[in-house]
């Protein structure tokens, strides 16, 4: 069963092959979205500075009456923290927000702040301020595995070159017609793990004909297939949803997709258009 598989980072820790995702789920509702979610098997739970619902998680987490070593959480450096003092200041916030001793994962959420995301100026200075700031906690032994989101080659290149601990993670968008295979082998090329957030691509793959077709092929969900497909690559896929049926849904992956079929879905046209998620600077076209 996929929930009891894990990874290993390069540090030894080890992390569950499948997260929940929690953006866009409100404060108030995410500690019952944990809980049923730890309820199906999760252990592993995605959130971040910038969803503005850490304290629902960590309630979620300490209310799950899982012990806190079988659970992995992760959190994100908000993207506009570019020096030092300030990503000390916010590692501490989230940990009090969290309401956790420890952060199994943090990681810098963007290498450039949304309202600057895919200008010219890729803040390798910040960065490498915000990654000290990083290093230090875990040293400290308040975070278990530090990493980066949404970080292109030039960005990774900073910090391999610079940086004491090398980064662990690289979480970026990656799902069935946009999948950047070029970013995800130098990534695992330098021995970082890829997670892909927006697995199902914010849903609007949901009604293409090919994908249906494949899927029910297979007798699963377009959501099942796109998740597997992720998984075949090698990658942690981190579906978001606040609904049990879909958790369970997600994590029911006992197929597996033939070679021929994966070519195919590797080449499947590009969604352009991301719907309401557009808003969000990864999802708008400026990657």
């Amino acid at each position: 069963m996929i929930l009891q598989e894990t990874y290993t980072l390069p540090n030894g820790v080890k992390i569950p092959k499948l997260g929940l995702g929690t953006w866009m789920i409100d404060d108030d509702k995410v500690a019952e979205a944990v809980i049923a979610a730890t309820k199906l098997g999760y252990r592993h739970i995605d959130t971040a500075q910038a969803y503005m619902n850490e304290r629902g998680v960590g309630e979620g987490v300490r209310a799950s009456g899982i012990p806190r070593e079988e659970m992995f959480v992760t959190t994100k450096l908000d993207a506009g923290i570019k020096t030092h003092d300030a990503a000390v200041a916010a590692i501490d916030g989230s940990l009090e927000a969290l309401g956790l001793d420890y952060i199994d994962l943090m990681i810098i959420h963007s290498p450039q702040p949304w309202q600057d995301f895919s200008g010219e100026d890729r803040f390798f200075e910040g960065n490498l301020a915000a990654w000290k700031a990083l290093e230090e906690a875990y040293e400290a032994g308040k975070i278990r595995a530090i990493g980066v989101s949404n970080f292109q080659k030039e960005d990774l290149d900073n910090l391999l070159d610079n940086a004491s601990v090398k980064p662990m993670i690289n979480q970026i968008l990656a799902h069935v017609s946009n999948t950047p295979f070029e970013l995800i082998d130098y990534c695992k090329s330098k021995g970082l793990l890829v997670e892909a957030y927006s697995p199902v691509a914010h849903g609007k793959i949901l009604d293409n004909a090919e994908i249906g077709a494949m899927a029910a092929k297979y007798g699963v969900s377009i959501p099942q297939l796109c998740i597997r497909y992720v998984l075949q690559l090698g990658l942690l896929p981190l579906p978001k949803t606040a609904n049990p049926d879909h958790m369970r849904d997600n994590a029911a992956l006992d197929f597996e997709i033939s070679d021929a079929d994966m070519e195919a879905l590797k080449t499947i046209e590009q969604i352009k258009d991301y719907g309401d998620a557009s808003v969000f600077p990864v999802y708008g076209g400026k990657m």
